[in-house]
């Protein structure tokens, strides 16, 4: 799996590894998180996951322009890991929200969000462009030994990000443990147990001054009696379970700050052995035509960049309601048995770890049988994936006559149980997204780092991400459909839709976008790392 790859692909790895490590945990917890600590809706929860998760992906733009403009990369990554470590450092601190203090401390949970975005897009884009100018090394060097070489080395880069992609979910497939089992740690030392629908019930409790329907009070005695207490319930009860609830949460943050600082020492060690991306040539000796030609060739590589960011747009929009819609559907519609929702979370990049060795089995196949299929190809069925995984789901819901989200939170408990879907219906929903997101993430990586300008290749990988940021503007959408539509399904539909239609527009383009990416220039001289200290000052 790893033979024949350049030597600084896995130290790369690993230090993203270690930042995705912290960032999964934050994530799987982080809309569930915003409704227990502050009492918000799943709609206002959902508004700020959105823009949180956007920021991530726009600063990634902003993290490119500033590596590309000071051809600074490293120190760029550097600097984005202490902001992160930062942000994750004010999440940490347990501060019991009340009404008293809620107007500056929901503001300074914003803010170490923001520093999170921030801090993630001056890492995340610039060390996918290192990864990328590790391949056009490796391109290179194969070139030096004539066509076929050249020709066996350029299959590689697919494959390397998608070990790439791998290593970033080794991390995910840990981290949505650590706030649940920490949580629930915190609850059982003060005699208490989980239960995901009692802190918005005992928000309510206290927004109220105690006053409540009868369903509601009737369902909040039920759960605080189910989690072991047994007194009459009041307001010192909802205070005390709220805190305690949200304290094990908070303690999970400095596992993300410990991460960051793994990942810092990884990349401190490894970094004067990875390259810098190439600076742009010098145009003294170039003739008007050849820099004619040169500038037509460039807008065309981005005018096919940019169509292939306008459609995976709505793939992030359908696959990130991992955080969002999925959760809140597995915390409602799904029987866990004792398994907090956001575990749940884990199953997609256990799948990444599990599948991705099958699908690079599969494309390596392709290949040795003269039927290989080309990146835009491949993204074009990701899409036509992601959308049956929603006609999957909106098959159970019509099958389950599952209402609107809001309309089941009204239910009595008896009803809600009885509504209840096992856990295959997530665990299946989860396999096709996976399937998809191999097709399309790690893949539209590649294909960024082969069509982008070489002097352009920290802005080109943050205009990817941007494409995500776009996707995740919207991605609350999910929360409210599922809570507003009728019928469940109708949700699913949507974006089941968006997916087919996207698959449809990519297809019409893949003739297109397949010469683009084949009429690349000669691969660039290789370059060796540099070791100047004025390259990597922080």
């Amino acid at each position: 799996m790893f033979k024949n790859h350049p030597k600084g692909l896995i130290p790369a790895a690993l230090s993203n590894m270690g930042e995705r490590f912290g960032y999964y945990i934050m994530n799987a917890v982080l809309v569930l998180f915003l409704c227990s600590k502050f009492g918000l809706s799943d709609e206002t929860s959902g508004i700020i996951y959105s823009c949180f998760y956007a920021g991530i992906y726009i600063l990634s733009l902003v993290g490119g322009y500033i590596a590309d403009k000071t051809q600074n990369y490293k120190g760029t990554i550097i600097k984005g890991l202490v902001i992160m470590s930062l942000g994750y450092g004010i999440l940490a601190v347990p501060i019991l929200s009340t009404s008293d203090n809620i107007s500056w401390l929901l503001p300074l949970t914003c803010f170490a969000l923001f520093l999170i975005a921030f801090g993630n897009g001056l890492f995340k884009g610039n060390l996918q462009a290192i990864v990328g100018q590790l391949y056009d090394n490796f391109e290179a060097e194969a070139a030096k030994k004539g066509p076929e070489a050249l020709e066996t080395a350029k299959r590689r880069r697919d494959s390397g990000f998608q070990i790439f992609y791998v290593f970033i979910n080794i991390g995910g497939v840990i981290a949505p443990f650590i706030a649940p089992l920490l949580r629930e740690f915190w609850l059982k030392h003060h005699g208490l147990a989980y239960n995901a629908d009692l802190p918005r019930l005992c928000h309510k409790f206290l927004d109220n001054a105690g006053s409540l329907s009868v369903q509601d009070s009737t369902n909040l005695a039920t759960l605080a009696h189910n989690v072991g207490f047994q007194d009459a319930v009041d307001g010192g009860f909802c205070t005390t379970y709220l805190e305690i609830f949200n304290t094990g949460v908070h303690f999970s943050f400095i596992a993300s700050v410990v991460a960051m600082l793994i990942s810092l020492a990884v990349f401190a060690w490894a970094k004067k052995r990875l390259p810098n991306p190439v600076k742009k040539a010098k145009s003294s000796n170039v003739s008007a035509s050849e820099a004619k030609a040169d500038a037509k060739e460039i807008r065309q590589r981005m005018f096919a960049l940019y169509a292939v960011l306008a459609v995976v747009v709505f793939f992030w929009f359908s696959f990130h309601q991992n955080g969002q819609a999925l959760s809140v559907f597995a915390r409602d519609f799904v029987t866990t048995d004792n398994v907090a929702p956001e575990i749940w979370q884990c199953i997609n990049p256990f799948f990444v770890v599990v599948l991705t060795p099958i699908v690079m089995f599969l494309f390596a196949f392709l290949v040795r049988r003269g039927k290989e299929v080309s990146t835009p190809r491949k993204i074009a069925y990701g899409m036509f994936i992601t959308a049956c995984a929603y006609i999957f789901l909106a098959v159970i819901a019509i099958v389950n006559n599952y209402p609107s989200g809001e309309e089941f939170k009204g239910l009595s408990e008896a009803v809600k149980i009885s509504m209840k879907t096992g856990p295959y219906v997530l665990i299946l929903t989860y396999f096709f997204l996976t399937v998809a997101e191999l097709f399309i993430s790690p893949l539209g990586l590649s294909f960024v780092s082969k069509i982008a300008p070489k002097h352009l290749q920290g802005i080109c990988q943050g205009l990817w991400l941007s494409s995500t940021a776009i996707g995740n503007l919207f991605i609350a959408l999910g929360v409210t459909m599922l809570n507003s539509f009728p019928q469940q399904w109708m949700c699913w539909a949507v974006f089941a839709g968006f997916c087919l239609l996207s698959m449809t527009v990519m297809l019409s383009m893949v003739k297109w976008l397949e010469r683009v990416t084949t009429e690349q220039a000669p691969a660039p001289k290789p370059i060796e790392p540099i070791n100047s200290d004025e390259k990597d000052v922080i």
